[in-house]
This record gives C-alpha cells, structure tokens and sequence, in this order.
C-alpha cells in the first residue's frame, strides 16, 4: 500500500541509512550542526525522495541492484553540484546506474529523486515510445527540454507537499495511481526525448581510481596512512589519485582521509557509553595519536569538544509528520 513519511535529521549517519535505493556515506566539510530533511513516498511501483541539507559535504553511494534512479536539483537557486566531476545545473536529470557516485555539493542543498525496477522501467518505456529504456550502462545527464522538466519539477513538488501537509492522502488507492502515472509518464518522457551528454574516459577512469581509494580506506580504518603506501596498494601514482580526487570529492586524499575518520570518531562518540568508553580509547581506534591535535581539530570542524560529545545524547532523528494512518508499518 502506499505511504509518505517526512522526517528531519541531525546526524548525518542516521539520514544516509534512511534514504532508499542507495547505499551511502555523506561527510558534511564545513562547521556547523548538520540538518536534514528527507521526504519519501512510497507508491506501487515508483519511490519518490525529496532531500534538503544544510552544510556543504561530499558523498560517496552506490545504487541498489534491480533499481534505475534519477535525480535532479528541485532548487533553482541551489548551490552546485558536482556528481562524479560532472557539473550539474538546475534543469539536468543524473541517470544512476549501478557503479559508485561521488557526490559533492554547497549548503542548502535541495534534491530530488525518482525509481522504478528495472523490469517496470523498460515497460513504462515500452508502453510511451514502443521499446525499453536503452540507457548507457555508463553513468550520463540527460537535459529535458524546459518545458517537460517545469513539468517533472513541478509534479513532484506538488507530491511532496501533499505529503507534508495531507500525508493520508497519498495512501488513497486512486489518488497514488493517478500521482504514479503523472510521474512515470514524464521520467520516461525526460529520459527518452532529452539531449543525453555521458561521462569521458578520463572521468569513469577517475571514478574506480576514488572507488579503490575508498575501499582501502575502509579496509585499514585504525592505522595511520601515508600517501606512498595508499598509492603502492591501489596501485597509481600520486599526481594521478590527488588529481582524481579533486575531481569527485573537492580536495586531496589526505585531507580526505582525515575528514572521513573525524566523522568516523565522532560517530563512535556519540554512540558510546560516556561510563565505560573514553575519548583516549576510541580517538586511537580510529587512527588519531596525536590526541592534542586531534582535539584541537575536532573542535574546529564540529565547535565542540570530543569529551562533550561523548556526554550529548544523540538526536538521531524526529518525525515530523506520521506517515499514513492507512499504513503503519512502514518498509524499509
């Protein structure tokens, strides 16, 4: 049965776990408390995703099998966007597919998303241009003509208000079918007449370099790393990672890596027990042995101490609208 949920966020753990059809890690780089919110609609065949965030970051996802994705600036005034080098502006649709994203974007950033089964996709396209979706299976920005992404744009602001505002509403039988066929028509229609641009070889060669980058990372989480060993083990030269990195994630490798553990600690810290942990203990775990220095810059990017945020309760998330009464368990 359908349903709609809105919720907002504080932490930004909690709100990448809870958006749908993509596997993500979201690191906010400006200083600041985070806030999110995430409005999500779930009809018989389509999910819906509105997002809104305040603090610049950069994100790493990956799309989960069986799904085909979409997503698009629903702010004309929205910050850029950068989605694997590639410059986005308000008006282009980003095809996912199934390889690694990265993500980097201003604050105040607002997004919208769309998905269908691939098998749902290919028969929606079926039925409104006679063939299914013939996408690239490499990742590309298909820009709509203006007059059919107001269209898209528009509809989809108008679903997620209702959700907001009359969120029963979505879960009435007729109301989600006329919605879905409204949403489904114009994502095909965006996809199948807009003018397509694909990522160059050098970008898809810059992501697996990020990609491999970030699964050494995460195999080696509590040691301290050196640029000479990071490159022997993925195998490509210095100039070559740091020029690849600028590209998707806005800085070098080293300044990256310890923005992702900074993140990492404070998770661990704010979910630990201030009885039985320390800040000592989980700093070390996570790599940082210079515990002046680590304190010093922990204090800078979250304006709060790491001994404090081992004593604040977590405000992991508030929902502000019930989702559908119609529907009170919700699917993950």
């Amino acid at each position: 049965m359908p349903w709609s949920k809105v919720l907002s966020f504080t932490d930004p753990f909690t709100y990448q776990t809870a958006i749908r059809a993509v596997d993500l890690e979201l690191l906010p780089t400006a200083k600041g408390e985070f806030r999110a919110e995430l409005t999500q609609v779930c009809l018989n065949q389509v999910w819906m995703q509105r997002t809104r965030e305040n603090l610049p970051r950069v994100g790493a996802g990956t799309i989960r099998p069986g799904r085909r994705v979409i997503g698009f600036l629903t702010d004309a005034n929205s910050p850029a966007l950068q989605d694997s080098g590639m410059g986005i502006s308000p008006g282009d649709v980003v095809v996912n597919n199934f390889d690694v994203t990265h993500q980097r974007t201003g604050g105040d950033f607002c997004y919208g998303t769309m998905s269908l089964t691939t098998d749902d996709l290919d028969a929606a396209c079926a039925a409104v241009t006679g063939q299914g979706f013939s996408g690239s299976p490499l990742k590309h920005v298909v820009r709509p003509s203006p007059e059919l992404m107001s269209r898209l744009f528009r509809l989809h602001e108008l679903v997620g208000q209702i959700s907001k505002n009359t969120p029963d509403i979505v879960a009435l039988p007729e109301v989600a079918r006329s919605l879905e066929q409204q949403l489904i028509h114009l994502m095909v229609r965006c996809l199948t007449e807009g003018t397509s641009s694909k990522t160059s070889a050098g970008a898809r060669r810059h992501d697996a370099i990020v990609a491999r980058f970030e699964e050494f990372l995460e195999a080696n989480p509590s040691q301290p790393l050196y640029l000479t060993e990071i490159c022997a083990a993925i195998a490509v030269s210095e100039r070559t990672l740091r020029a690849a990195c600028e590209e998707h994630l806005g800085m070098g490798p080293i300044r990256y890596l310890t923005l992702r553990r900074m993140h990492l600690v404070r998770r661990a810290l704010l979910r630990a027990d201030p009885s039985t942990a320390t800040v000592t203990r989980l700093a070390t775990d996570h790599g940082f042995w210079e515990l002046g220095r680590f304190s010093v810059a922990y204090r800078a990017l979250f304006d709060e101490s790491p001994s404090e945020s081992l004593r604040r309760p977590l405000d992991d998330h508030r929902i502000l609208n019930r989702p559908s009464a119609l529907n009170p368990i919700l699917h993950s």
